[in-house]
C-alpha cells in the first residue's frame, strides 16, 4: 500500500500546534492546554484535503532551553517527525510576535530543505492580519495568518502546505532504469562498492561506522542497462539508536528499500549474519523487494568454504534461501562485475507471470503427489490458482475452506512452486480465497 503524504506540525511550546492538529483531524485527539509540554509523543491521524487523504503529525514543543522534565525526549520525538514528514507547518503565536526560540526552530527547519509553511496562529479576526508581516523575518516565503481555534484560513494553509506533495495515484517522473538499494549494517563496504562501480569518489568512504547518514542516489549506465544506485546509512542495533541521527538513518534505509526495485544486502563475510542483517532481510521481504546477497571482504576470509558460509546465512532467514549470492571484494573489485547480471535476472523474475493453465497443471500434479491431510473429518480442496500481480508476484488459491490449510501443507506447496517456477530472489505472496479470505 502506498504511504500517505505526511504533514508535520512543529513549533515551540504553547503556540497552538495541538489545536491545529485537532482541527485538521476533526477530532480531539491531542490534549490542548495552556501548560507547557503537554504533548510529549508524536501523534498521528489521517485527515482529508478535498477528498485526498494525508497523514498529519502532532509534535511536542521544541525548546532547547526549557527545564521541564522529558524535554529532551520531546525534542527528539519532534525531530523524528520532521524527518518522516514530506511537508512541514511551523506554528508561531501571532499575539506574542517572533521569539528567539521561533528563530531557532526556523533555522532547524530551513536546514532540512523540506517545504515549510509558516502558520501565524491566534489571528482570530481579519483585522489582526497586520501582525503577520513581522514573521517574514524568520525567512519563509509562505506565511499565513490562521486561527486554529476558529478555523480561519486553515483550508488556505493546507493548500499552501500540500501543493507539491505526491498523492496516491500520481507518479513523479522517475529514473527509467532499475532502482537498486545497497543496504546493510554500518561499515560493511556499501559506499566502497558504489565508488568501485562508479570508478570515482562519489560517496564518502570511511572506516568509521555510520559515515553515510543520508541516502545518496547515483544514476549508472552499464552496457545496455541503466540503474539508479541508492547508497544508504547502515542500520544499527535498536539499543544504539538513542542518537536521533541514527534513528534518521534507520528511517532513510527503510525508505530506500521502499523506493528500490532490487536490494543488495551486503554482509561482512568474516562476521557472517548478525541480528541487524536478519532485521534488514525481513524488511526487504515484508516490503516485497527482490534481494541479492553480497558477501563482502571475502578476500580477507581464510579456511572457510563458500558453501558453508551461504548455508549458515540461509538457515537464519528462510527467504534468503531463494536469493542469489555473490562473494565479492568491493575494495579490489573481485566478482563486482557479476552484480549487474544478477540484478537483471532478479528484476526479470519479479516481473514474471505464469499463465493460469501452467499454474493449475502444477497444482494438479503437486496435490496428486501429496494429498492435503484430513482435518476434523474435512479435507482441503483447491479449485484453481491464478496470478494476480507482479513486483512482487502475487497468487490467489481458490479453496473450499481456508482454515483447512495447514502450515505444513502450505510449506509443501510453496517449496514445490519454487522448484517449478523459481522466482529467484523475490518474495512470493499467496492468499487463500474461500468464504472468508485469509492470507497464507
Amino acid at each position: 500500500m502506498k504511504q500517505l503524504p505526511r504533514l508535520a506540525i512543529v513549533g515551540r511550546p504553547n503556540v497552538g500546534k495541538s489545536a491545529l492538529f485537532n482541527r485538521l483531524a476533526r477530532a480531539r485527539i491531542s490534549i490542548v492546554d495552556e501548560a507547557e509540554g503537554i504533548t510529549r509523543d508524536r501523534l498521528y491521524a489521517v485527515a482529508d484535503f478535498f477528498g485526498r487523504p494525508y497523514e498529519v503529525i502532532d509534535t511536542g514543543g521544541i525548546d532547547p532551553s526549557s527545564k521541564i522534565s522529558f524535554n529532551e525526549a520531546i525534542r527528539r520525538q519532534a525531530e523524528i517527525a520532521i524527518e518522516e514528514a514530506d511537508t512541514l507547518v511551523l506554528v508561531v503565536d501571532g499575539q506574542v510576535g517572533p521569539t528567539k526560540i521561533d528563530e531557532e526552530v526556523a533555522r532547524i527547519l530551513l536546514r532540512t530543505g523540506k517545504p515549510v509553511t509558516l502558520a501565524v496562529n491566534k489571528i482570530d479576526d481579519f483585522c489582526h492580519m497586520d501582525k503577520v508581516h513581522e514573521f517574514y523575518s524568520l525567512g519563509f516565503s509562505e506565511v499565513l495568518g490562521v486561527s486554529a481555534a476558529h478555523g480561519l484560513n486553515v483550508a488556505e494553509l493546507l493548500e499552501k502546505a500540500l501543493i507539491d506533495v505526491q498523492w496516491e495515484g500520481e507518479e513523479k517522473e522517475e529514473c527509467s532504469g532499475i532502482k537498486v538499494a545497497v543496504v546493510g549494517r554500518p561499515n560493511v563496504g556499501k559506499s566502497t562498492l558504489i565508488n568501485h562501480l562508479l570508478e570515482e569518489e562519489r560517496c564518502l568512504v570511511s572506516p568509521i561506522a555510520g559515515t553515510t547518514r543520508d541516502s545518496i542516489d547515483v544514476d549508472v549506465q552499464m552496457g545496455d542497462g541503466s540503474y539508479r544506485l541508492i547508497d544508504t546509512a547502515g542500520i544499527r542495533r535498536k539499543k544504539a539508536e538513542h542518537e536521533v541521527v541514527e534513528k534518521f538513518a534507520a528511517i532513510r534505509t527503510k525508505r530506500a528499500i521502499e523506493r528500490a526495485d532490487i536490494c543488495l544486502l551486503m554482509l561482512d563475510a568474516s562476521e557472517g549474519m548478525t541480528t541487524q542483517e536478519k532485521r534488514i532481510a525481513k524488511e526487504i521481504e515484508s516490503l516485497g523487494k527482490g534481494c541479492i546477497l553480497l558477501f563482502n571482504k571475502w578476500d580477507a576470509v581464510k579456511g572457510f568454504r563458500m558453501e558453508h558460509c551461504m548455508e549458515a546465512v540461509r538457515k537464519e532467514v528462510s527467504f534468503l534461501r531463494h536469493c542469489p549470492a555473490l562473494f565479492i571484494s568491493a575494495k579490489t573489485g573481485r566478482n563486482v562485475e557479476k552484480i549487474f547480471g544478477e540484478i537483471e535476472e532478479v528484476y526479470s523474475q519479479s516481473k514474471k507471470r505464469v499463465t493460469t493453465g501452467e499454474l493449475n497443471r502444477f497444482l494438479e500434479k503437486t496435490m496428486q503427489t501429496y494429498h492435503p491431510p484430513m482435518l476434523k473429518g474435512k479435507r482441503l480442496r483447491v479449485y484453481y490458482v491464478a496470478q494476480v500481480g507482479v513486483e512482487p508476484p502475487k497468487f490467489v488459491l481458490f479453496v473450499n475452506r481456508p482454515d483447512l490449510m495447514l502450515d505444513s501443507y502450505k510449506k509443501y506447496l510453496i517449496n514445490s512452486f519454487r522448484k517449478t517456477f523459481l522466482f529467484t530472489g523475490v518474495p512470493l505472496i499467496f492468499s487463500l480465497r474461500g468464504k472468508k479470505p485469509q492470507v497464507v
